[in-house]
């Protein structure tokens, strides 16, 4: 087993706390949090686990073979860093880092220390999403067209990011995931409805070299939750709704037939619309949390890159960066440069 130390008890920290005590891979030895009441709050059910209000009791025990970070975005960089300059593996929430140069300057950090990075995408482990890749690395969707996705709710409302920095990351993370191309330009649009400059409501748009484009609908003052996306390809298409409990997935056998009279004419083109059969593939349930820190622990035991490693996180941040700059010049498209 591995031990393992959580840094962080507020919105996420709990969740990491209660699935590492159930991994069988993985032993939680400490808890840290600067606020010695919610510390307590959280940790009246693990007797067991030390608790500590002190980030250097965790870095002086050599015996915590890998650390959790699920503090905010602001003390990433700092946090993780010194742990892996005492050779601790990391696992980092969502987005990495505050800026891209943190992000660079931590992957290369890890790499000299040779220890695993990992970014907490997840999304990415759920049984929907590892679903949708079989399906798309199969080829049987065909070429893949489009990524269109919703994710509005009302609330919870951030006071240090921004709509785009809190939910979007999760689509960009899924679609580096699923896709190997990367974009070539970013635009993004947004507003913000409350004395706060952070924009509530925005709409980023991803464009490929290959023609397939990603595009984003993220929202904090909807009056219903929506978690729907929908993904094209040349022969089948994918509908993926994450809030019913059955059937999250489905796979439409429909599409068009290109097909024209005298083809060096393209304004006589023939459009005829195919409608098959609709799939619903059964979906793993596990939750998305148990599968990932058993990737954490199998990279480490395996020395090998995590599914979503420090470099996956940091495409995602970069991408972060350039729709935040679109956004400031009023939805201009700029260009990505990898």
């Amino acid at each position: 087993m591995l031990n393992i130390a959580v840094i962080g008890c507020g919105y996420w920290g709990p969740n990491l706390i209660r699935n590492f005590m159930q991994a069988p891979d993985w032993q939680l030895v400490w808890v840290c949090d600067a606020d010695e009441i919610k510390l307590n709050s959280v940790m009246t059910a693990y007797p067991g686990v030390k608790k500590t209000l002190r980030f250097q009791e965790i870095l002086d025990d050599k015996s915590v073979d890998a650390v959790a970070v699920a503090t905010p975005v602001s003390t990433h960089y700092e946090l993780a860093s010194q742990c892996v300059s005492k050779g601790k593996h990391v696992l980092i929430e969502k987005p990495i880092c505050q800026t891209a140069e943190q992000g660079e300057k931590l992957v290369r950090l890890a790499e000299q220390h040779a220890v695993q990075l990992m970014c907490d995408h997840t999304f990415c482990y759920t049984g929907a999403v590892r679903k949708i890749k079989e399906y798309i690395e199969s080829g049987e969707l065909g070429q893949i067209l489009y990524y269109d996705s919703v994710r509005v709710n009302l609330g919870l409302f951030q006071s240090d990011v921004n709509v785009i920095w809190d939910l979007a990351v999760h689509d960009l993370a899924i679609v580096d995931f699923l896709f190997s191309c990367r974009p070539s330009r970013v635009s993004a649009r947004g507003v913000a409805h409350t004395d706060s400059s952070l924009e509530n409501i925005a709409y980023v748009t991803l464009e490929y070299e290959n023609s397939f484009i990603a595009n984003f609908h993220v929202n904090w003052l909807s009056p219903v939750k929506i978690r729907k996306t929908l993904i094209g390809g040349s022969r089948k298409m994918i509908e993926w709704n994450d809030l019913v409990p059955a059937e999250k997935v489905r796979i439409y056998d429909k599409g068009i037939t290109l097909s024209a009279e005298d083809k060096k004419q393209k304004s006589k083109l023939l459009i005829s619309y195919r409608s098959g059969d609709i799939l619903a593939p059964c979906i793993d349930q596990t939750e998305a949390l148990t599968v990932m820190v058993k990737e954490f622990a199998q990279c480490i035991h395996e020395n090998r890159p995590p599914l979503t490693d420090g470099k996956a996180a940091l495409r995602v941040l970069k991408i972060l960066e350039v729709a935040q700059q679109s956004l400031v010049c009023g939805g201009s498209t700029i260009s990505m440069s990898w």
